[in-house]
């Protein structure tokens, strides 16, 4: 690994990686040399996720931590719990969200409310707790929340998880301004259709069946999300603060999303 690109030696808490782009976010971090936060709803999955960690030739070590994000005495205690185990926070990844395929009159209030309490104020929880922690050490950190192609194009069947990737959209250009003086770096992650468990079960679609063979992808893999984290949570990317790097393969939206 080129140095400029290398996570080794920090600590990143990855939220919702019992499966997905979380889970091998959190293996690829390990596997360059960081210790890592596993943590989700799912403890028995963390649980999984962290021993294959732990019990593989990664230089990093993991722990596991349940957590609620959208319980905000639940995200005080998970980063408690990091600096407890490793002293400090370098990278904040909230990659935690939920969704579900509706028509727009059919999603009830509160469906609407859980969808933006996950996906919005979670990252809120995590940000606004973890930027204060980073506040007070040594050399700052890096926050990296995750959005969708949905909030930057909208989605027929998922207004409400739009809406809610829309506002982190924002709300990481906002908090780049607000924490840069802190040396805190704040970008975002927007990701397409990519092959993960949720969406093979939302969707009912199969990553083997989808067309991988040229660079038009009609569908990410996992990894190639967690390149992107990486590359954010690097000295690499020193440059780059309030940015929404969006990862959809060949457009058009329409082919890419219901």
């Amino acid at each position: 690994m080129v140095a400029r690109f290398s996570v080794e030696g920090q600590t990143a808490v990855v939220t919702g990686s019992s499966q997905g782009i979380g889970a091998v976010t959190a293996k690829q971090f390990a596997a360059e040399g960081a210790n890592v936060v596993v943590t989700s709803r799912s403890p028995e999955e963390i649980d999984a996720v962290a021993a294959e960690i732990n019990d593989s030739d990664r230089p990093g070590e993991a722990i596991a931590v349940e957590c609620d994000v959208r319980d905000r005495e639940a995200v005080d205690a998970l980063l408690e719990a990091t600096v407890e185990e490793f002293g400090r926070i370098d990278a904040m990844i909230n990659n935690a969200g939920a969704s579900f395929m509706a028509e727009f009159d059919e999603i009830s209030e509160n469906g609407w409310k859980t969808i933006v309490d996950i996906n919005l104020h979670g990252t809120f929880h995590c940000s606004q707790l973890a930027g204060q922690r980073m506040q007070r050490q040594d050399g700052g950190g890096t926050i990296i929340n995750f959005a969708s192609i949905a909030g930057t194009m909208g989605s027929k069947y998922m207004s409400h998880y739009g809406a809610a990737k829309a506002a982190v959209v924002n709300l990481t250009t906002s908090l780049s301004a607000a924490y840069a003086d802190h040396d805190i770096r704040v970008n975002c992650v927007a990701p397409g259709l990519v092959g993960t468990e949720g969406v093979a079960s939302q969707m009912g679609i199969d990553p083997a069946d989808v067309d991988r063979s040229e660079v038009a992808k009609e569908m990410g893999l996992p990894a190639e999300i967690a390149d992107i984290v990486q590359f954010l949570a690097s000295d690499a990317s020193s440059y780059v603060v309030g940015e929404t790097i969006t990862a959809q393969g060949v457009p058009p939206l329409e082919d890419a999303l219901p």
